[in-house]
């Protein structure tokens, strides 16, 4: 494994890659916003609202919301330019209480609001065949979020959505991918963190295409038909993790209050149950934790050097989310033996080696890690 010399991410990390100079391309992107026009930037966005306002025909926008601090985020921005959102919501099993209570305090901030909850059942099936193929619990979710709000723009006549961060400029991608900001098929596949799949290809005899109803988005021809925009608020207006939480908790968002559930940020993860499951499986995969990602934020945003990063991620170790491991199980309705055979076969062996009948990652960052 190589290192990024500035942050603390591996090029193990997917869309992740490394210059002749040591540094991740994430790391290279984010120097790049410091020459951004931010003020032009702006008044495209004020182009993109007139565009949508012109076309409303009731609503200007769906806004895609958890709840959470980035979601809290978009709404105020909306409403601060005078648009007139639906706020449109994929509703997790397991959704906890303070999830609720920050997604009940974002609707109360002045928007109509659909919180689509899906079939446990079929949620169910869905993502342990999912964990089983491809050691993810958060396909569904993916799929969910992305299609969703997708097609209730399209069957409601919305013309935009408006999403939060573009991941492929915060943690890496091509030039085109990070610099373009509207969201299609092509950016979904490659960063929609569904392993490229769609809704089609989980129809089996366990999965019904009916039952699978709610991940299918509209086909290329009806949204091209349609004239829906979506677009990243991220590439109008600076996106900062801290940022983002600080306009989020002057209007009412609550972190938790007793820490983080996982990776560094008590703001964070904090509206499910199961999301830990998803980032911890990095782990085995890549060689990271959630606290890498965080941490190589805040190396970035130049709150933290890369030594106090380092000695961050030694003190925490791996982060092996216990209780949210039993409690999926229990969802599941399988056993915590079988949930980390299934874990194991997603072992990257080209980084994990077994010595003295331990598994330890070659070349870790951390030479003196408590494996």
């Amino acid at each position: 494994m190589r290192y990024c010399l500035s942050c603390i991410l591996p090029d193990t990390r997917p869309n992740l890659s490394l210059n002749s100079d040591g540094l991740c391309n994430a790391c290279e992107t984010h120097r790049t916003k410091a020459a951004i026009d931010w003020p032009a930037r702006e008044q495209a966005w004020r182009e993109v609202i007139f565009n949508a306002k012109s076309r409303s025909r009731g609503y200007d926008c769906i806004i895609p919301v958890s709840g959470g601090k980035d979601s809290t985020w978009q709404v105020v921005k909306c409403l601060e330019y005078g648009l007139h959102p639906l706020a449109v919501t994929w509703k997790t099993p397991g959704r906890t209480e303070i999830g609720q209570q920050n997604l009940q305090n974002l609707i109360n901030l002045g928007v109509d609001h659909i919180d689509y909850q899906i079939s446990p059942k079929v949620e169910r099936k869905f993502m342990i065949e999912a964990f089983r193929r491809f050691g993810s619990t958060a396909i569904p979710m993916h799929i969910a979020i992305f299609n969703i709000p997708t097609l209730l723009a399209v069957r409601l006549r919305i013309p935009l959505i408006i999403w939060g961060e573009n991941s492929a400029f915060e943690y890496g991608g091509t030039a085109e991918e990070r610099t373009g900001f509207k969201l299609n098929a092509d950016w979904v596949k490659r960063f929609g963190v569904s392993h490229g799949t769609t809704a089609a290809d989980w129809v089996s005899a366990e999965l019904s295409s009916s039952e699978l109803t709610p991940y299918f988005g509209p086909t290329a021809a009806e949204l091209e038909e349609s004239g829906v925009n979506a677009v990243f608020l991220g590439y109008y207006f600076e996106w900062d993790p801290e940022k983002t939480r600080a306009v989020a908790a002057a209007n009412g968002f609550k972190a938790n209050p007793t820490g983080a559930r996982t990776g560094l940020y008590d703001y964070a993860d904090i509206d499910d149950d199961f999301i830990s499951i998803h980032h911890w499986l990095k782990w085995y995969k890549f060689g990271i934790t959630r606290l890498f990602d965080n941490l190589s934020l805040e190396i970035r945003n130049g709150r933290l050097t890369r030594d106090e990063a380092v000695q961050i991620v030694r003190e925490a170790g791996d982060q092996i989310p216990s209780g949210d491991i039993e409690r999926f199980c229990g969802f599941a309705a399988i056993s915590t033996s079988n949930f980390f055979d299934v874990a194991e076969k997603f072992r990257n062996l080209e980084i994990w080696h077994r010595q003295n009948h331990v598994w330890k990652i070659k070349d870790f960052l951390i030479p003196d890690w408590r494996w």
